[in-house]
């Protein structure tokens, strides 16, 4: 799987006062550009699938925009917190992620060391090969920057709270996103990264890799990894016990799944009716009666029947977790140890 999915040794370190977060507005209302025109600092990852295209001009900026835009292209994820703090020391009135879901899983994570909570609102420019925040959010992938200036002056604006992921022993040690897994999720995005490889993007790799991990783990013998489960405890924000409805030991789990996003492709809605920003969801088993269920579970239509051979869907304020496995975070994967797993403040993001 590693040849796949890049692991990261540790986790990204944040100062634990922000140098920004005095400076910042921090209240929940929109925002409206402090100058006549917006002064945007846009981040352009080089490296992401649309951007390898010399062609493409979707994150081109306009003509119009020229000195009120501040482009940068870092080589390195270490230099993302450098220039973050020229873009607040500037105070831009928005950051521009030109990139897919793991290049606003860098910034957001970078950024929480200099803006902490009172971000400048965000535009996404999706050109990554995953895009699942501009998707919940309804941009598409051939929005171009000269749109996303023209919607922030028409006030069009979504808000969403990323995931936190916190070490246990270490609160400066965190990671930002919006879409977490562990167990065979870690099987499933690895699948994902070779579907990429094959030209299937979005939706056509949550189709490919969901039917494909249902029928290994349907049809597999029981040495299958995609049968295995993985050992994790989950704690709820109190400390007590997320409920193990069997088919594995008590301390083994087949499939967490977390998230902060609201409409997810191909039609799927697994958290359907939980308000919760933090939404959870959770097999506890590979059993055959259950998997052959997943289509209801993955659209939150699953009977009680069903979710009492093993799946769990809930709303949570946070959780504590001990992972003996590496968890995967908007595409690529963290070490194993304890974490906290919650949600940040609301950030803004322009959408059409």
């Amino acid at each position: 799987m590693q040849k796949s999915i890049h692991l990261f040794e540790r986790l990204p370190r944040i100062d634990a006062s922000p140098a920004g977060a005095d400076s910042l507005a921090a209240d929940d209302g929109v925002v409206f550009p402090v100058r006549s025109k917006p002064l945007v600092g846009l981040i352009r990852n080089r490296r992401s699938y649309h951007n390898g295209d010399e062609r493409n001009q979707r994150g081109a900026v306009p003509a119009s925009a020229t000195e009120d835009v501040i482009v940068r292209s870092p080589g390195l994820r270490s230099e993302l917190t450098e220039i973050l703090a020229e873009f607040a020391a500037l105070r831009v009135d928005c950051v521009a992620i030109d990139g897919g879901d793991g290049t606003v899983r860098d910034v957001l994570s970078c950024g929480a060391a200099i803006f902490g909570e009172s971000w400048p609102t965000v535009i996404i420019l999706p050109h990554g090969k995953t895009n699942a925040l501009a998707l919940d959010l309804g941009i598409p992938t051939d929005w171009t920057l000269e749109e996303a200036l023209a919607a922030i002056h028409n006030g069009n604006i979504k808000r969403r709270q990323p995931l936190v992921m916190t070490q246990w022993d270490n609160a400066e040690a965190q990671v930002r996103g919006f879409i977490m897994g562990a167990g065979v999720f870690n099987h499933c995005i690895a699948l994902g990264q070779r579907s990429h490889d094959l030209g299937a993007f979005n939706a056509a790799v949550v189709g490919v890799t969901t039917g494909w991990s249902v029928l290994q783990a349907i049809f597999g013998g029981k040495g299958n990894v995609w049968r295995r489960g993985t050992r994790m405890r989950v704690r709820s924000a109190d400390g007590s016990e997320v409920e193990h409805l069997g088919g594995l030991p008590a301390n083994e789990r087949y499939l967490l799944f977390a998230s902060t996003l609201e409409n997810f492709p191909a039609g799927l809605n697994p958290f359907r009716g939980i308000s919760n920003p933090l939404r959870v969801a959770m097999l506890d088993n590979p059993g055959r009666g259950l998997l052959l269920r997943i289509a209801g579970l993955m659209r939150g239509t699953a009977s009680a029947a069903t979710k009492r051979r093993g799946a769990h869907a809930f709303g949570s304020e946070g959780l504590e977790l001990d992972l003996s496995e590496s968890f995967i975070l908007d595409g690529e994967a963290f070490p194993a140890g304890q974490y906290r797993l919650s949600v940040g403040a609301k950030l803004r993001f322009v959408v059409p």
